[in-house]
Formats: structure tokens, C-alpha cells, sequence
């Protein structure tokens, strides 16, 4: 019975992405147990700790297909441990003497850290592939729309002149940088663990950092400086990095919301017939998908916030917030991921509407470029006495409703300076969009050959 978004088979389609949801299954999760437990086993055998042969053994016996998963939900519950069960129930798989050297020399935290690690460095690679594909997309957009010119907003109002292209740069360029952050950060949060009881790998002394070694190459996991049972900086860091990019899908969302307000209309989300806006009003064509959007990162970035929480550990381990990372990490990735791939889909098929655009850019009657005649003006009177002198037409077009054009022909002292022409050219909203362009090629150089080659 689904309890959640995440399972349910009513929702799951509009949170969920079907790839990411198998990296954090419960049959996913028993393999990297087991798998721990293989490459243990083999790092101990070359070491000597252990027979080759009872090595071999548990690696070929780790499947988790020869494991009865109600028995390990149900032991869970009666032993009130997380790992104990699956222990006895592997050591009767394996059976005989090789059965003995399952989990020698580890404690239970080393094998759930590590299986939790191995989970995120899959989730991470599915989401390195995702946003490599998304960025592919927004410079694309970027560039097609390079050229196309819309009002800028600060403070919900009218600024300056934009260019979409130039928008979409700038949400392609957080985007990289979240691929880099999620790239370098594996060296610090892909580690795998194996310490022992109290993180001094005293079960096996002078042989500990060997085996860490092996014990880590084999599971493709870098090696820890130190143990690492109560630095939870590195599952922080990863929680961190999710919750940037689940914001910054949750901005573009939010912006294309805005931007479809039927005061402004520059922006559809997308649209097929069968879409339904409303169950009462027939008319609407609601931002519903940006609208979920916005929501699942509501949910990831308080979720990931845990991260921080659990860093406050106590004494050489602690399991009071340690237990929270098997819930909040498989849920930020999933519901990020749900996110990432409904927001492709828009950006596929988002409708831009040039038309308001242009109808927007003229709505304040020239006031949108008041700073450009403020600029030219400023060269002849200094710029403060231009602001003033500005700021007075400007006020009076606002309050009459009238072009600034009109008003500011009609005052002798700033057309003292400047011609009618001059003006007329200063006030067209099409030649006040500063480096949109150029800004654009910017991103595109940084991040066009970063991006392009995706799965």
C-alpha cells in the first residue's frame, strides 16, 4: 500500500522519475549490503586476514534474489537493528565456514554508510546526466532567443531591456555550475567506510589501513583520511548541492509562472488539448507543472536541511540523526530528479509569445529606457542634474499618461541639448539591451563542450 508521492501509483508520475526511484529501492539497497560485504571479503583475503576460499564464497553468494526480504523486514523490527538480521540471514546463504567471515572486522555503521554512498554516487551519476541534457537545452534556448527582446524586471517592475536569451543564460549558467559542484565533490562525499566498532580499525590492527584500501577500490569508493562515522560534512555537502539545483529549477519554474500571468503573457509552460487548468473554469491554461515544480523543491530544501542537523553528532558515534540520512537523502534525490526531468519537458515545449513582448516593452510609453536619455543627457549637465531633469519628465509621463517622447520634446531645457532625432533613437526599447548578446556567447563558450556529451 503507497503511503506517499513517491510510491504512489496515482502521483508518482508527475514527482517521480522511474530511474531514480530503482536506485533507492529497497532491492537496490540489499544488493549494496551485500556488495560491502563482497568487497570486504576480498580485500581481507589478500590481505591474509581471511581464506581466499571463504572470500570467494561470500562474493559469489551476494545476490540479493537468495535473500527473503520479508524476513529481513521483519527482523528489523523484532531486533530493532538495521543490519543485524540481514548478517544471519546472508551467513545462511553463504553457510559453512566461509559463512563465519561475513562483516569481519566491521561495525554495522561501516556497511550502511558505505551502501548509502554507493546509492548516492548512482543517484548522482543519473543526475549528472539529466542536468547535462538540461543545460544542452537552456543554451540552445538561449540562443535561438538571443534576440529576443523583452522588458527586464527589478522589484516586479519594469528595469531595462532584456533579451530572453539573455534570461535563459543566466539559468544555464547555475546549472553548470552545479554539474562542477557535483563533480568535484566526489572526492570528498564518495568514500566509502570501514573502521570498526569505534572508528579505530582495532578488530584488525596493523592491517586496518589495507584493507580500508582495498575495501574501497574494490567498491570504486575513494579511501577516508579518517573514519568518518560521526563527520556527516560530506552527506551535508551532497544534500546542499540538491537542494541549489532543486532551487534552481524551482526559480525557473516560478519565473515562467509569472511570466504566463495573463496581465503579462510572455510565457507558456506548453500546452496539448486535454490539459485541463481548472475543474470549474473551462478557460484556464494554468502553469500546473511549474507549479508542481515549485512545490517538490519546497519539499527537497527543507528535507535537506537534515543534512546540517545531522552533523551534530556525539562522541565516536551517534545514531540519533544518523538514521534521518536513510530518509531524507533518498527523498531529495528522487523528488529532484522528479523535477529535473518535468522541467525538460517544459523547455521542450514552452510557448514564448513575442507579440507581448513587444506590446510589454512599449507599456510605459518609453519610461523602460528613461536611464539611457538619463546617460546621453549626463554627458552635457553631469549625470545628477540629468537624473533630476529625467526624473522630472518622467514622473509627469507617468502621471498623465502620456509618452516620455511627448513630455520630454516638450522641455526646452533638455532639448536645449539634444536633438529630436537623439532623443527618439535614446527612447526605442531595441537599442538599450547593453551585452545581452555578448553575455550570452559567454556561457555558451563555458559550458557548450562541458555539457554536450550526455547519456
Amino acid at each position: 500500500m503507497a503511503s506517499s508521492v513517491i510510491d504512489s501509483e496515482l502521483y508518482r508520475g508527475i514527482y517521480v522519475t522511474e530511474e531514480m526511484k530503482k536506485v533507492f529501492s529497497d532491492e537496490s539497497l540489499l544488493q549494496k549490503w551485500l556488495d560491502c560485504w563482497g568487497a570486504l571479503a576480498k580485500a581481507e583475503a589478500e590481505i591474509g586476514l581471511i581464506p581466499e576460499e571463504a572470500a570467494q564464497e561470500i562474493a559469489n553468494k551476494a545476490n540479493y534474489e537468495s535473500i527473503d526480504m520479508e524476513v529481513i523486514r521483519k527482523g528489523i523490527v523484532d531486533t530493532t537493528h538495521p543490519l543485524i538480521v540481514q548478517i544471519r540471514e546472508f551467513t545462511k546463504v553463504v553457510g559453512g565456514k566461509a559463512g563465519q567471515y561475513i562483516h569481519w572486522g566491521a561495525t554495522t555503521q561501516d556497511i550502511m554508510d558505505t551502501a548509502v554512498v554507493l546509492q548516492i554516487k548512482e543517484a548522482q551519476e543519473v543526475l549528472l546526466s539529466q542536468l547535462r541534457k538540461f543545460l544542452d537545452t537552456l543554451l540552445n534556448l538561449a540562443q535561438e532567443h538571443k534576440n529576443t527582446i523583452m522588458p527586464g524586471r527589478t522589484h516586479g517592475q519594469h528595469a531595462l531591456p532584456v533579451t530572453l536569451g539573455y534570461k535563459i543564460a543566466i539559468w544555464a549558467d547555475e546549472v553548470g555550475k552545479h554539474i562542477e559542484r557535483l563533480e568535484e565533490g566526489k572526492k570528498r562525499y564518495l568514500l566509502g567506510s570501514f573502521s570498526g566498532a569505534a572508528g579505530t580499525l582495532a578488530s584488525i590492527s596493523k592491517h586496518g589501513l589495507a584493507v580500508q584500501e582495498l575495501y574501497c577500490k574494490n567498491l570504486g569508493l575513494g579511501q577516508p583520511t579518517i573514519t568518518w562515522h560521526v563527520q556527516r560534512d560530506g552527506f551535508a555537502e551532497f544534500a546542499s548541492i540538491i537542494a541549489m539545483i532543486s532551487g534552481t529549477i524551482g526559480k525557473i519554474a516560478n519565473e515562467i509562472i509569472n511570466l504566463q500571468k495573463s496581465e503579462i503573457g510572455e510565457i507558456e509552460e506548453g500546452f496539448r488539448m486535454g490539459q485541463v487548468g481548472s475543474s470549474t473554469m473551462p478557460h484556464k491554461r494554468n502553469p500546473m507543472i511549474c507549479e508542481y515544480v515549485v512545490g517538490l523543491t519546497r519539499i527537497v530544501q527543507r528535507n535537506a536541511s537534515l543534512g546540517f542537523d545531522a552533523m551534530i553528532q556525539e562522541h565516536e558515534r551517534d545514531m540519533t540523526f544518523w538514521t534521518t540520512e536513510w530518509s531524507y537523502i533518498p527523498q531529495i534525490c528522487i523528488l529532484t530528479s522528479g523535477g529535473l526531468e518535468q522541467m525538460q519537458g517544459i523547455l521542450e515545449r514552452f510557448i514564448v509569445h513575442k507579440e507581448n513582448m513587444e506590446r510589454n516593452l512599449n507599456l510605459l510609453k518609453g519610461l523602460i529606457v528613461s536611464e539611457n536619455l538619463m546617460l546621453t543627457l549626463g554627458k552635457y549637465v553631469g549625470r545628477q542634474n540629468a537624473h533630476d531633469m529625467i526624473y522630472d519628465v518622467s514622473m509627469r509621463a507617468f502621471e498623465e499618461n502620456r509618452s516620455l517622447l511627448e513630455v520630454t520634446l516638450e522641455d526646452k531645457d533638455i532639448m536645449s541639448h539634444m536633438t529630436e532625432q537623439e532623443v527618439k533613437e535614446h527612447l526605442h526599447p531595441k537599442n538599450y539591451i547593453g551585452l545581452c548578446t555578448e553575455l550570452i556567447d559567454r556561457v555558451d563558450k563555458k559550458w557548450s563542450t562541458f555539457c554536450r556529451v550526455y547519456s
